[in-house]
């Protein structure tokens, strides 16, 4: 079976689909506390740039995925319209006020981890891109969420292992991205550090609570993922022995079976979607990291194209995938 990659075809489908929700205000899920009833305001006037996509997280990383794909893609039908969107919503005062939403006491633990990771992640691609005026128009942002890591990773006693937003080895994977490209020092020694001290001695992973009903990620898999962008090749393979020691065997089970999906208008249901093509993203990228005699690729691969094929069919459809699931797929065929 040939292996499937991003294409422009994915691409021009994936982008149609963002442009489409990214400025769709409603339905919308606000995370939002307030402290009086001033501001009971709406999503628009709350979040100038990532007030659509059902909720500010999942505009957060359309908007990611839109640079993305343009800067893969330049020739690609909708770039005009992406570059037009990036010129009218990157901009000075609309930064200013998702910055000033941040510096409100009520807003301390606002998209903590999923979407500091998704903004930083957002940031370092808008770094790569031709215009670097949409990256210096979000730097702001970008530094007020890396300050969010700065002050709350050395607080953080425990990670989360949950399957959902909260989970902190998705957050630090993409934080080090962030932190890499930036030069970042200081920032990717926390990042690296607190990995460390948060999953490094993890051994024998029995993933027996995957997959809970509304994951979208998988806490093991994740897991790996985030020490594999953390450690030096070496040490990281050595990790993974002891952390997944019995994937050539395709034990545990439960990580090579996609999730069956029983209701996609349900949102957290449709969160099993989400899951089949992180676990894809995940498994591709783990595969890369063993070498090409090692027996355990071809499990891998096998196990990461079969989430991939459950997942991949069902982008669109129903708002309560298509407002998000485009990303994860972008992320599982570039892996």
């Amino acid at each position: 079976m040939e292996r499937l990659s991003l294409t422009a075809t994915h691409a021009a489908h994936f982008a149609a689909i963002a442009l489409g929700h990214v400025g769709r205000e409603y339905p919308n899920k606000p995370d939002h506390v307030l402290a009086g009833p001033e501001d009971a305001r709406t999503p628009r006037a709350l979040h100038p740039i990532f007030y659509g996509s059902y909720d500010w997280h999942s505009c957060v990383h359309s908007y990611w995925m839109l640079a993305r794909l343009l800067r893969r893609f330049p020739d690609l039908a909708l770039a005009d319209e992406i570059a037009a969107l990036f010129d009218r919503q990157f901009v000075a005062d609309k930064v200013a006020a998702e910055c000033a939403y941040l510096a409100t006491p009520e807003s301390r633990g606002f998209k903590r981890p999923y979407g500091w990771a998704w903004l930083l992640k957002l940031a370092e691609e808008l770094t790569l891109a031709k215009d670097q005026r949409w990256s210096r128009a979000l730097a702001p942002l970008a530094e007020a969420f890396a300050q969010r890591f700065r002050d709350f990773l050395p607080l953080a006693t425990y990670p989360v292992r949950v399957g959902t937003h909260f989970n902190t080895a998705f957050g630090l994977a993409m934080a080090i991205d962030y932190a890499r490209a930036t030069g970042d020092a200081d920032l990717a020694d926390l990042v690296v550090a607190t990995g460390r001290r948060w999953y490094g001695d993890d051994v024998a992973c029995p993933a027996w609570g995957e997959p809970s009903g509304d994951d979208f990620q998988s806490s093991a898999l994740i897991e790996a993922e985030c020490m594999r962008r953390l450690l030096p090749a070496a040490e990281f393979r050595a990790w993974f022995d002891a952390f997944l020691p019995d994937i050539a065997e395709r034990r545990p089970a439960t990580l090579f079976r996609p999730a069956t999906v029983s209701d996609r208008t349900d949102g957290k249901i449709a969160h099993l979607d989400g899951l089949n093509l992180s676990r894809a993203w995940c498994w591709r990228s783990l595969a890369r990291a063993l070498p090409p005699d090692d027996p355990r690729r071809a499990v891998i691969v096998a196990a990461a194209e079969a989430h991939l094929g459950a997942g991949l069919p069902h982008i669109a459809g129903d708002y309560m995938g298509e407002h998000w699931l485009a990303s994860f797929a972008v992320l599982a065929l570039e892996a």
